[in-house]
């Protein structure tokens, strides 16, 4: 059996591949995310996706990869993660009370193929105000976070509704990856507990 690499040092995405199978591996990938250019935000989620598990698919031959990637868009803008507390307040504000769109792109290869999807989830705020948004902040929960929050995390306390996946927000739409393993791989990964 093909052995199992997923393209991310993300602790959530690690959590959620381990949902379906715990028989796996991670190699966060190098790719320069700075170089990609897309004709929208869910473009680039994919454009993403596929560059970093191709970029650890090329140093793993032989290896079934896994790669994803997060954006957070409000009004066609990218909310990437924050530099700093000023950039986390900005994205914040002007996710209050509004709807935005996360896109989470995955990508699959087996080092002859690669297929990527995109998943899009609608997410509502209620409005945040000032102390629960400097709270976040000072937390350091944002900083490593697409839009600046984790909706498992402290944004829970702000979610309205969604509309999706929610495995998207975290940052790996569980079901539809572990389909997309399947059809690459051929095979059934999920390993009994």
């Amino acid at each position: 059996m093909m052995k199992l690499i997923l393209a991310s040092g993300s602790p959530r995405r690690r959590e959620l591949l381990s949902l379906y199978t715990t028989d796996f591996e991670v190699c966060a990938s190098d790719f320069d995310e700075r170089a990609i250019q897309a004709e929208s935000p869910a473009a680039l989620a994919e454009a993403l996706a596929r560059g970093k598990c191709l970029a650890v698919s090329g140093q793993n031959p032989g290896c079934l990869v896994v790669g994803s990637d997060t954006v957070v868009e409000l009004d066609g803008e990218v909310f990437g993660k924050p530099k700093d507390a000023d950039d986390a307040r900005r994205m914040l504000r002007a996710l209050s009370g509004r709807t935005h769109q996360v896109h989470t792109g995955v990508c699959v290869s087996d080092g002859t193929t690669a297929e990527s999807f995109v998943d899009t989830c609608k997410v509502t705020f209620f409005p945040i105000s000032e102390e629960e948004m400097e709270r976040c902040i000072a937390s350091g929960e944002p900083f490593d976070k697409a839009g600046a929050y984790a909706i498992q995390g402290q944004a829970a306390l702000w979610l309205d509704r969604l509309e999706g996946d929610y495995y998207t927000i975290m940052g790996l739409p569980v079901s539809r990856t572990a389909r997309l393993l399947e059809r690459v791989s051929g095979k059934n990964l999920a390993v009994q507990r």
